[in-house]
């Protein structure tokens, strides 16, 4: 992802990070819970944002203490971790925080939040402790 050509959002983020092994293990998380979207989508229609993307903006609303919704959408104007953390393209906007609250409402009633959590957690336990060496680094 390039912003005008002249740097690569990938090349900003320190290769050793530990918020990259807490993006892949997110990913592997939502693949796994792929079916669950497509049950959703269907029944409901798919939202504006896809669920896979809203679920995985809880993962750095809560490792950064964002304090409300509203707040991560408001920085995920400017944060390029964020925008890359969402695999967002720069120049895409963020998300508008009346939307964002009421998607994730309804993932949370048809309870793909907690499975992709719970699956995230279980990722977690098969590599490294990622979490623990993230919050020893900030």
């Amino acid at each position: 992802m390039e912003i005008g050509g002249r740097f690569n959002v990938e090349d900003r983020i320190d290769p050793q990070h530990p918020i990259r092994e807490i993006r892949r293990q997110c990913d592997l998380a939502l693949q796994a819970l792929s079916e669950h979207f497509d049950e959703i989508g269907a029944a409901h229609g798919r939202p504006s944002t896809p669920p896979e993307r809203l679920l995985k903006a809880k993962v750095p609303l809560a490792l950064y203490s964002v304090r409300s919704d509203r707040m991560f959408c408001e920085r995920l104007n400017y944060n390029l971790l964020f925008q890359w953390f969402l695999d967002m393209n720069p120049s895409e906007a963020a998300f508008d925080a009346s939307p964002f609250r009421q998607n994730q409402t309804r993932l949370i009633q048809h309870e793909v939040a907690d499975l992709f959590f719970s699956e995230v957690v279980d990722v977690g336990r098969h590599s490294e402790s990622s979490l623990t060496t993230f919050r020893n680094q900030h």
